[in-house]
């Protein structure tokens, strides 16, 4: 999500001192390990906290028109009503947990065994879901810098920064981010013991680390740094910005991780965006990538461009094609391979993941998904447009809503993913046939508010060992079960870890 980049600073309950040496930011950073890192474990007991209104979930002015059209959509029945839950008949809401002492935007998710991972802008959240149906909070640890993004191998968490802070510690200030002195990049934890996790280590980027992608391997997780530059007055943050950054964290000495490398991607320039190429925004960085390690594959989603390339050398990524769209793509998002990787299927974030763009007005194939044929072998691959995809239902234009964070749902000869759309909710889509994609399952609430735009709704929805989990931006982190007699097989399927942006081989690796 691109439009939230203001912070919270909360009070402490306990905070755990791990080194003493602050450091100052560079042009391309470096391993920080001996840096001024602190970390607050909150647990129990009330949050003493000093909110900053700017954290709050984004509101924009709706026209009097505009406020009055979603009553009357409400009146009539033709959308849910304020914070109504509804859903298709094969949906059921389990539960939802409200956020607690954490309390700013909820961002990403990420899993391993009974536990899912929940981001925020505010730092992160461990949950116990062995039983669906009552999640239990282990751990929130505070540390605040949007927006943290987050994924986990073996005993390592990691959490993007991609806002200017005064240092790399989690008791930092939010500072301007035309300060030379800001730090931003990637944090590192150690959550051996789920109920105290440790912060353990920190990797200045550069422009920062708006999302990340891990490449594990035995010995090392490699970390690809997704980033772009917002604006040539950000000393550190100079375009172009062309590439991604390579982190390499050793999994017995994650203190010595440490920056591999600046992969440039584009070394003949991106997507020029505008005047060129009106209303699509110029490639600076890459906003996400997924990687399909089984495959040696990933797939970039590159703010003007779409791309796919090898990944054999984690070190030396290479890339294999690229497309653009520039007739209704606005912003490249975010990328989900098919499990036999002859498909990708991009987002569009039109927007900034602010907007309502899910209405008559904007139409099915802006802000929504498309989707690719990958054709050809090895080094001849292309990406083939078959189709868009984009939720049926019409929102209020005081909803924020696009395309947005989604996982594949693993069913054997199917192509099926569950995605988030802000306060479009969360939809269960089928794109067997890349050209006529269609929805299975719904669930969503109604707007936060039909007199002014507030952000919210669903950030990430993923599925995950029988059930789909989903962290609200302002609601907190939803439950739901499936029963569909098309993703039924899924439930055979028992992960131990999941992170999205780093596909497993969902019948090679966990079986079926």
């Amino acid at each position: 999500m691109t439009p939230f980049n203001s912070e919270r600073i909360q009070g402490r309950t306990a905070v755990t001192s791990l080194h003493t040496t602050r450091v100052r930011r560079r042009r391309l950073g470096v391993a920080a390990a001996a840096a001024g890192l602190f970390a607050t474990l909150l647990t129990a007991g009330p949050a003493v906290a000093t909110p900053d209104p700017g954290d709050s979930p984004v509101k924009g002015k709706i026209s009097s028109s505009q406020a009055a059209e979603a009553r009357e959509a409400v009146q009539n029945g033709e959308i849910p009503g304020v914070d109504e839950v509804v859903h298709s008949k094969n949906i059921e809401h389990l539960t939802n947990v409200p956020k607690d002492l954490i309390a700013g935007t909820n961002s990403d998710l990420a899993f391993q065994g009974k536990y899912a991972f929940a981001g925020n802008y505010d730092g992160f959240r461990i949950f116990d879901v062995s039983n669906p149906k009552s999640p239990k909070t282990v751990a929130q640890v505070l540390c605040p810098g949007s927006q943290n993004d987050i994924s986990v191998s073996g005993d390592l968490l990691f959490l993007s920064t991609d806002s200017s802070r005064s240092d790399n510690s989690c008791n930092s200030a939010a500072q301007p981010a035309t300060e030379k002195s800001s730090w931003e990049g990637m944090k590192i934890f150690d959550i051996s013991d789920k109920r105290n996790p440790k912060y353990v280590a920190a990797v200045e980027t550069a422009c920062g680390s708006h999302t990340h992608t891990l490449v594990p391997e035995r010995k090392n997780v490699y970390v690809y740094v997704s980033s772009y530059s917002p604006s040539a007055s950000f000393p550190d943050c100079q375009p172009p910005h062309d590439g991604i950054s390579i982190i390499k964290v050793p999994r017995k000495a994650p203190q010595k991780a440490a920056l591999v490398k600046f992969d440039v991607l584009f070394p003949e320039g991106g997507n020029p965006g505008a005047p060129t190429n009106p209303g699509v925004s110029a490639t600076t960085g890459c906003h996400d990538l997924t990687v399909l390690p089984s495959k040696d594959l990933a797939a970039g989603a590159c703010m003007g461009d779409g791309i796919i390339f090898d990944i054999k050398n984690p070190e030396r990524p290479r890339v294999i094609d690229r497309v653009q769209d520039n007739v209704n793509f606005a912003f490249w998002h975010s990328a989900t391979f098919n499990q036999t990787a002859n498909k990708v299927v991009f987002t569009d974030e039109l927007g900034g993941g602010g907007a309502a763009t899910c209405n008559a007005e904007i139409g099915p194939n802006r802000g929504a998904d498309g989707i690719y044929d990958i054709v050809g072998k090895g080094d001849q691959r292309k990406l083939v447009f078959r189709g868009y995809y984009k939720i049926p239902r019409h929102q209020a234009d005081t909803e924020n809503c696009v395309a947005h964070n989604g996982s594949l749902i693993p069913v054997k000869g199917r192509d099926i993913m569950v995605q988030a759309w802000y306060q479009g909710g969360v939809s269960v889509w089928d794109f067997t046939n890349s050209s006529k994609p269609k929805e299975i399952a719904y669930f969503e609430r109604g707007p936060i508010s039909t007199e002014t735009m507030v952000s919210g709704g669903s950030w990430s929805a993923y599925y995950y060992n029988g059930h789909i989990f989903s962290n609200d931006i302002a609601k907190g982190f939803d439950v739901l079960k499936l029963d569909d007699r098309t993703t039924d097989p899924a439930k055979r399927v028992r992960m131990d870890e999941l992170n999205v942006q780093t596909q497993p081989d969902y019948f090679k690796d966990f079986g079926h």
